[in-house]
């Protein structure tokens, strides 16, 4: 399967947002992709608030099953979240529930004035009710694959597609 060029798809998203954001505006990365993500996507933008990170390992609903990642790292919020307008970045928009969890622990934080999701790709599939309002690209992926964004050494991203692994 031949996958689309990474970079050019977050030059693309930069565009796409550039119209929706204001100085105010507060970009959240889900780690870890969607962090790198969006942290290439704050310099672009020129966005005066600082940028956020958010784990949501805590958050995950399938925790007791899956248990946690190895590499855990804290959430960040450098802001006040209370009646801002927040855009979640993603790099894999998939079942949701991942946006769900970062939902759930940003409202940890604050209650938003809005909430927005970017993804790099959009490959579908959804579980649950949720929706990006900015997208690089919409992806078929087929069954059983797992579509990831890697960053190498020089900071350039690269779309990777691998096997999923089976469920626990």
């Amino acid at each position: 399967m031949n996958l689309p060029d990474a970079e050019v798809l977050c030059q693309e998203l930069a565009r796409r947002l550039r119209s929706g954001v204001t100085d105010s505006t507060g970009l959240v990365g889900i780690r870890t992709g969607g962090a790198w993500l969006a942290e290439r996507l704050h310099q672009e933008l020129k966005l005066a608030t600082p940028l956020g990170a958010l784990d949501i390992s805590f958050y995950r609903d399938d925790f007791d099953t899956a248990g946690l990642r190895h590499q855990v790292k804290p959430s960040q919020i450098p802001f006040d979240v209370s009646g801002r307008h927040i855009i979640i970045v993603d790099d894999v928009l998939y079942t949701g529930r991942t946006v769900r969890a970062a939902m759930n622990e940003l409202f940890d934080y604050g209650r938003p004035g809005k909430i927005e999701l970017a993804a790099l790709v959009d490959r579908g599939e959804r579980q649950l009710p949720i929706a990006a309002q900015y997208v690089g690209t919409t992806l078929a992926v087929p069954a059983g694959k797992l579509l990831r964004l890697v960053r190498d050494e020089r900071g350039n991203f690269t779309l990777l597609l691998s096997d999923a692994k089976p469920a626990a």
